[in-house]
């Protein structure tokens, strides 16, 4: 017989958002090391012999930027750690950036909300992996206008994974999704290159559309595109407007097709319903 907290859709419910705060820890560790490691890897292959020590999600431990000193494992609990320390180093005082327990925090509500969506089972377990996945996208393109493939591709095949058992949609749908996915953003980028002589968006946003469409199926796409689209345009020229920002200016476009892809993981049948009323 299954525990409570297992089949019980309250205990259940929190238990994945104590899970979703730990795991938004383990998210800081993720978005703020990868970008690096991968600059150091590319630093490497030119021959740069200032990158030979080791540097991982794993080591260096947790430490101050500044003193270098390491974590206490208590000052390591998600949120309470930072609260107790009141935002500061417990050594040298320097000030730890409010984003971490923010970031804790969006995480283990994002399990919460998935959690209670699916209820006790599988589908909620795998949910929950999407959605922190496409967090960990959206934060590292936000600071770096980069989707790592070490997340995105290893997605794209989670994605046919878990729906080997058609957890979310069948398995011709998540391989015709991740096809598309993939080409329809490609298609875009060279045509607009063609006509403009510029580059619209990254390689990377292709990949995560397509990892998308391999969690989601392909009919969660045009839905996802216009949503993206729609949200991207109106947060551009608002910025464009509000703070003078140059309009040749790269802004990245993964948070918004991660945004759109939570949403149709939550309410992908309304949302669909909703993009043929309106094109139809």
């Amino acid at each position: 017989m299954l525990p409570t907290v297992l089949v019980n859709p309250v205990f259940f419910t929190a238990g994945c958002l104590l899970l979703g705060l730990a795991l938004g820890s383990f998210l800081n560790v993720v978005v703020h090391r990868l970008p690096v490691m991968l600059q150091r890897q590319w630093d490497a292959d030119k021959g740069d012999p200032k990158v030979a020590e080791r540097y991982d999600l794993i080591f260096p431990s947790s430490h101050c930027p500044k003193c270098r000193r390491p974590i206490a494992w208590r000052h390591n609990i998600p949120v309470l750690g930072w609260c107790w320390l009141r935002g500061r180093c417990a050594h040298c005082q320097a000030s730890i950036s409010a984003r971490y327990p923010i970031l804790e925090i969006a995480a283990g509500l994002t399990a919460a909300a998935v959690a209670w969506r699916f209820g006790p089972g599988f589908a909620a377990v795998a949910g929950i992996g999407l959605s922190l996945t496409l967090l960990a996208l959206t934060l590292i393109d936000i600071d770096h206008l980069l989707l790592p493939d070490a997340i995105t591709l290893p997605g794209i095949w989670a994605g046919l994974l878990v729906n080997l058992g058609d957890t979310f949609t069948d398995l011709r749908s998540a391989v015709l999704g991740a096809i598309a996915g993939y080409l329809s953003l490609w298609l875009v980028y060279h045509l607009f290159k063609w006509l403009t002589g510029k580059e619209g968006m990254g390689y990377g946003d292709f990949k995560l559309l397509a990892l998308i469409g391999a969690w989601l199926g392909w009919q969660s796409l045009p839905a996802c595109i216009l949503l993206a689209s729609v949200i991207g345009s109106v947060y551009g020229i608002g910025v464009i407007i509000l703070r003078g920002r140059d309009h040749q200016q790269p802004f990245p476009f993964g948070p918004f097709l991660a945004g759109a892809g939570w949403i149709s993981l939550m309410w992908g049948t309304a949302l669909r319903e909703a993009y043929w009323q309106l094109v139809v």
